[in-house]
This record gives C-alpha cells, sequence and structure tokens, in this order.
C-alpha cells in the first residue's frame, strides 16, 4: 500500500436471493468508474462494524433489508489515485423490492453470468471467490 494515496474501507455485499442469484448495481455514469457494475456496498464509517456498514449501505443505495452472513474474502486494491481494502460478506436478501437509488440499474445475475459484465479491477477476486464456492 502506497502511504501517499487516500485510503477507504469497504463494507461489499454478495446479497443472494432464494433461487441463488446474486444482486450487482452499475455505477452512475458520471461519477468514478462510472457505467462499470459493482457489488453493493460502501464506506465504512468511524465506529461502525462491517456489518453495521453493509446493512446501511444496501438499506441507503437500495432500499431492501438483508442479513449480513460469513466473511467471503478481504482484498487490498491499489488504483492510480486511491487504495481500499474490500470486506466482502455473503448477505441474504430478507424483504423490499430493490430499487437503483443510488445507482443507474440494478439486475440480479446467476454466477455464470457475470462475465458478461464490466466490473472494476479489484472485483475481478470477488468474481473468484464467489465462482469457487
Amino acid at each position: 500500500m502506497n502511504s501517499t494515496l487516500p485510503y477507504k474501507r469497504i463494507g461489499v455485499a454478495i446479497i443472494w436471493d432464494r433461487v441463488g442469484q446474486i444482486l450487482i448495481d452499475k455505477r452512475k455514469a458520471g461519477g468514478s468508474m462510472g457505467g462499470l457494475w459493482e457489488f453493493p456496498g460502501g464506506k465504512i464509517e468511524a465506529g461502525e462494524t462491517v456489518a453495521e456498514c453493509i446493512v446501511r449501505e444496501i438499506r441507503e443505495e437500495l432500499g431492501i433489508e438483508i442479513r449480513v452472513g460469513e466473511h467471503l474474502i478481504s482484498i487490498d486494491h491499489t488504483y492510480p489515485n486511491f487504495q481500499l481494502t474490500l470486506i466482502v460478506h455473503h448477505c441474504h436478501h430478507i424483504s423490499g423490492t430493490p430499487q437503483p437509488i443510488e445507482s443507474d440499474e440494478i439486475r440480479w445475475v446467476s454466477v455464470s453470468e457475470l462475465d458478461n459484465y464490466r466490473f472494476p479491477a479489484a472485483n475481478v477476486e470477488i468474481i473468484n471467490a464467489v465462482r469457487a464456492i
């Protein structure tokens, strides 16, 4: 890790539905990495656990309730202008209909369909970990 770059800790949700599909969302076109697909989540705030962050972010970004399950993988990644740690957990959709509140689009996809979507570089390891299940 490069200590001169800004650093973020991100809680990430792999949200499973009852038929084994995963919820992904498309980043807003004008923002950082706009137009790429991602697994939903967000920055862990001071004093917040990873699970609390994931529940809060999913409520804010998608308007649904989830249950945070077991840890899948943690990834350290450096982009040209910042670095991050992605802390990824399996999650289960409990209630609500997902809405693209903070994104351009959302989709339920099967694991085999993930190759059809462009993700940020840091997400490649997450996809590989999901495939290995």
